[in-house]
């Protein structure tokens, strides 16, 4: 599974990995532009994954992991094909992210419906954190073919990836969930499961933080080139790479951090010390590029760290006859806010003085410590309301 979700990321930040380089300067977008296009993919996400993840209470996840990946894969190469601006490109990015819906959190359900009882906690957190190695490979070829034979070329050949998806979906045996009455979308249990609403809120912040410096890492690091200078292997491609990369290991270690300390202190050590990093990267945008290259690298390690420790607790709070439907509340409020974070770090970019602006980048890492630091405050809600449940019980 973990395999099926490297290729089925392949696509994951394509568009992302070229818009400041290659998309905006072709069809001379601004940056609010190209950040609403990119978080078009997120959108397709937030409209489709409550039905596609809540339907897998219904029917076999597999099932859904197997349409999803494959819709996503095709959307990828018609991109290359057919996009030709802002409307084109995000119309199809935004199917692309449709079927993503269907191919990660539906990935996620197939996986946990598979695993024997007891603690999953670990396997959640590596299938997570494997998510950020796929974005990693995502960045790198999607650069290294744009650079080498053009932006669509990386379209077409990103496009192949989700076929490794395809490829587990059959390979692993069926299962089909226990037949349940009532609406599809009925979202009303989870609504009333504060503690599962505390980590999908949190996950909502980490998701406008991560997917706000996925879609400008490439650009802002452009611009440290451009202004500070870096070693000619200091590239955007590399930065890029890295940052992703070593989201993995952060990941997991965050998941056993929560593990040993408790998973709400953990989680809110973490989105602190990020919001922290974004505004000392934001405040010294100007500085020598190797400070900011060991700035990012830390930030690369703040970012994720919370992912897999967010994700495995809203699984293990999650009532089990509804668990479709919180992976679907999960996904839906994460990918909805990473759009919001997509296109607001653009409008702010652009609102400070845009992509060569150092009061532009600095307004974005602001913007993006503003989005995390709303994450504790989540958690902090769901403790309260648990303790005066408890209170008026014990009552």
């Amino acid at each position: 599974m973990c395999i099926g979700q490297l290729g089925n990321l392949l696509p994951h930040v394509t568009l992302s990995a070229n818009l400041a380089q290659h998309l905006m300067p072709a069809w001379g977008l601004s940056a609010a532009e190209g950040g609403l296009m990119a978080s078009g993919y997120a959108f397709g996400y937030m409209l489709a994954v409550p039905v596609l993840t809540t339907l897998t209470d219904r029917i076999d996840a597999r099932l859904v992991l197997l349409g999803g990946s494959v819709v996503s894969g095709v959307a990828t190469v018609a991109f290359g094909i057919f996009a030709q601006g802002f409307w084109s490109g995000t119309i199809i990015w935004s199917l692309a992210g449709l079927g993503f819906a269907g191919a990660y959190m539906p990935g996620l359900k197939a996986l946990t419906d598979r695993l024997p009882a007891g603690d999953t906690s670990r396997a959640v957190t590596l299938y997570t954190s494997s998510f950020s190695v796929g974005v990693g490979l995502s960045f790198l070829i999607a650069q290294v073919l744009a650079d080498r034979w053009g932006w669509r070329t990386a379209f077409y050949v990103t496009g192949i990836g989700p076929t490794a998806m395809v490829v587990a979906c059959l390979a692993i045996e069926g299962r089909r969930p226990t037949p349940r009455a009532g609406r599809l979308l009925n979202f009303a249990p989870v609504f009333a499961n504060r503690e599962a609403l505390g980590y999908i809120f949190g996950y909502g912040a980490h998701c406008f933080e991560l997917y706000g410096i996925r879609t400008w890492l490439v650009g802002f690091w452009t611009f440290v080139v451009a202004h500070q200078g870096a070693p000619s292997w200091l590239s955007p491609v590399l930065m890029s790479f890295c940052f992703a990369v070593i989201s993995m290991p952060a990941s997991i270690l965050g998941n056993e951090a929560a593990l040993k300390f408790g998973r709400h202190r953990a989680i809110t050590v973490v989105m602190i010390a990020s919001a922290c990093v974004a505004l000392v990267i934001g405040l010294n945008a100007t500085a020598p590029a190797w400070a900011l290259a060991l700035l990012l690298m830390i930030y690369g390690l703040t970012v994720p760290a919370d992912s897999g420790a967010l994700t495995a607790g809203m699984s293990a709070a999650a009532v089990s006859e509804h668990r479709g439907a919180t992976l679907a509340l999960h996904s839906t409020v994460g990918f909805g806010l990473s759009a919001i974070g997509a296109w607001g770090t653009g409008a702010a970019l652009d609102a400070a003085g845009g992509p060569q602006s150092a009061k532009g980048w600095l307004l974005v890492f602001i913007v993006l410590a503003a989005g995390i630091a709303l994450g504790p405050l989540a958690l902090l809600w769901a403790r309260m309301t648990s303790s005066e449940k408890h209170l008026s019980r014990s009552r």
